[in-house]
This record gives structure tokens, C-alpha cells and sequence, in this order.
């Protein structure tokens, strides 16, 4: 993928092209361009702002990069939404295959990832800089996926907001928004407060992970007819995921055949208490994989959850769990796949000679 598309030219387009010499190497690994050494972050010597200010600005060069990657190797379509907003308007937006909507004959893998700085088609941040991009970004995944001929879409629930850097420009936006956005007066000043930052707005449509899910599902995922869906969580898409359950319960049990959750942070008692239904759904289609010395696929129940299956992503570290159950949850959505077609193909009238006869003679 990287020989696609170098790095580079992200970063001779910044204004660090000299504090960061790094590309991905033919493994995908993070390297320096000429040692070929790991990232290093402490690049001025014992100077935190500044060596933070420099990590901040790789992470949204890689963030570009990867957005670049997912169109022009996994040959997605970038969405915005929501669709009828103003180009104005900040929008936030997620990718899917071409087909994910209309071809009926395919699966849909949806992909969920964690909270966090980290946007579409990654993971973990971290996990990209210090493992490559085969461990820490969902391209894997991805690819993975669209050869076992599943359709795909990747969301992007963490690009909730936009800074503004200039005061004119941001009091603009605050007219246009003011009245669907949750802003309030901070005392004895003329500035905002806003969740995540002092100088933000909320995108319309996807404020939180929460939202950006529903959203996705009402008007794009939900759409689809005839389609067989299976997500992947991680963290707290865990948690986001089982809010969708609550919300639209009874086409999320109908349309969703499988959940992979990893080191999910969703918690059944508070978000779905002692419902029967949904206690029985999650346990006959959702699986487990967490962090821990196993070897992979060995059970890992602990007594706080049991609720479902758990099983060792086999490995201890939370950044690399994703790539290393990869391989393990596909073939957990085949199987699972296997069963919801045997029980479709089992409800199905079954048509004799007399019964046709019976409906001609009618």
C-alpha cells in the first residue's frame, strides 16, 4: 500500500519537513528516511510543549494520509453529512465501498473504532507510529474484507468538532450554528464554552461518537435491504455500539448476524439492564476478543462479563489487539454467516406438487 502513496509528500506540503523525516518503509513500518530508525518524540531535548506540538501535527499529517489511502487503495468513497449542509457548514463524514448500499448479494462489514485523536481507517495512533500501518490502521482490515467479498463502511465517530483559529471567523460559524449547537456564555466575557475546546464547533450531526453512529445507521446503513451486517468494535465503540442496540432494537437484531467487540468498554447492566430480548440477542451474536497472555482464541472469561463469549486477542498489549484477532473474527463472521443463511434457508415455505396444485385449483 505505502508504494502507492508516500508519506513524504504529506510532509513536504507541512511546515516540519526538516523535524520529520520519516516515512513507511515496504513492511508499512514508521521510519526515519535516512537511519532508518523507530520514531523518536523526544526530538528537542527535554522540551515537552514543543515535542508534543510536533507529535500533534505527525498525527494529523498521518490522519491526511490515511484518508488519501482509503480512496486511492481501498478504493472508497469519502461521504459527508450530512448531505444537504452547506459546504460552509463544518460537516464530518465517513467512508464506504461503492457498492455498500445497493449491492444485495454481499455482506456488510461495518468498522468502529475506539475514542480518541484518531479518525477513520486507524485504530490506534500510537500503533501506526511505533508498529506500522498494518497494525494500527484498518486497511488491513479493510482489504481483508473486500476480498471475502463483503461491502464495507468505516466510520468515523471521533471528528465531532472543528477548531477555529481566527476569533471573526469563529463568531461567524457561531451565528450560523448557534441555534442546533450546544454553546454556552462563558461568565463576564464574549467567548464560548464547548465541550471539547475553547475555540470550537460542534459538527451537526455527529457532536458525539453516539450520534455520528445513529446518524449512519437512520440514513445510510438501515437503507440497505436484504443485506447480512457485521461490525467490528474496539473500546469504546463497544459501548457506542451497544447504544445503537438500545436505540433501534429491533432493526439492529434483524439486520445485524454478527458483533466482534474488542476490549470493548461497554457495560450491559447500565445500558441494557435487565431486558430478556436483548440479553438473548447479544449472547447468540456477539464475541469478545480482549488483551490478555492467552494464546489467541482461547476462552478469557472473567466474572465481571460473561454475558457472551470471550475469547484472547492474543496479545497483552490494547493498541495491537485489532490486528492480531483479524484473522480469528473473519473467521468467527464466517461461521456466523453460515448459520444465519442454514436458518433463513430453513423458514422458507417449501413448496410441493400439491401445494401448487392446491394454489392453481384456487
Amino acid at each position: 500500500m505505502t508504494q502507492e502513496l508516500s508519506f513524504q509528500k504529506f510532509i513536504e506540503q507541512s511546515d516540519l519537513p526538516g523535524e520529520l523525516k520519516y516515512d513507511f518503509n515496504e513492511k508499512a513500518e514508521f521510519r526515519h528516511t535516512e537511519t532508518q530508525r523507530p520514531f523518536v518524540f523526544n526530538y528537542y531535548e527535554n522540551v515537552l510543549e514543543k515535542n508534543s506540538k510536533r507529535y500533534q501535527a505527525l498525527g494529523h499529517l498521518l490522519e491526511q494520509y490515511i484518508y488519501e489511502l482509503l480512496e486511492k487503495v481501498c478504493k472508497l468513497q469519502k461521504v459527508y453529512i450530512p448531505p444537504e449542509a452547506d459546504k460552509e457548514e463544518p460537516r464530518s463524514f465517513f467512508f464506504m465501498s461503492e457498492k455498500a448500499l445497493t449491492n444485495h448479494h454481499s455482506a456488510l462489514l461495518v468498522l468502529l473504532q475506539d475514542h480518541g485523536v484518531f479518525r477513520a481507517g486507524q485504530w490506534s495512533q500510537q500503533a501506526i507510529i511505533h508498529h506500522g500501518l498494518q497494525h494500527g490502521s484498518q486497511i488491513p482490515c479493510i482489504q481483508m474484507a473486500l476480498q471475502a467479498h463483503y461491502d464495507v463502511i468505516v466510520l468515523n465517530p471521533n471528528d465531532n468538532f472543528v477548531e477555529l483559529k481566527m476569533e471573526k471567523e469563529w463568531q461567524g460559524l457561531l451565528t450560523q450554528n448557534i441555534e442546533s449547537s450546544s454553546l454556552k456564555m462563558v461568565p463576564g466575557g464574549n467567548f464560548f464554552s464547548l465541550q471539547h475546546s475553547p475555540k470550537c464547533i460542534p459538527k451537526r450531526c455527529s457532536n458525539t461518537p453516539e450520534e455520528h453512529m445513529a446518524y449512519i445507521w437512520d440514513y445510510f446503513i438501515s437503507k440497505t435491504e436484504g443485506k447480512d451486517i457485521a461490525f467490528i468494535v474496539h473500546g469504546y465503540g463497544g459501548l457506542v455500539f451497544m447504544d445503537l442496540l438500545v436505540r433501534r432494537r429491533w432493526e439492529v437484531m434483524s439486520k445485524v448476524y454478527a458483533v466482534a467487540l474488542i476490549d470493548s468498554e461497554h457495560h450491559v447492566g447500565h445500558q441494557l439492564g435487565s431486558d430478556v430480548q436483548l440479553l438473548a440477542w447479544i449472547k447468540h451474536h456477539c464475541r469478545e476478543w480482549v488483551t490478555s497472555p492467552k494464546p489467541l482464541d482461547k476462552p478469557a472469561a472473567t466474572v465481571f462479563k460473561k454475558e457472551f463469549p470471550m475469547v484472547s486477542a492474543g496479545t497483552e498489549k490494547y493498541s495491537l489487539a485489532p490486528s492480531s484477532s483479524l484473522q480469528s473474527i473473519f473467521k468467527y463472521f464466517k461461521k456466523a454467516l453460515k448459520a444465519r443463511t442454514a436458518i433463513n434457508f430453513s423458514q422458507m415455505p417449501i413448496v410441493t406438487r400439491g401445494s401448487s396444485k392446491r394454489k392453481q385449483s384456487a
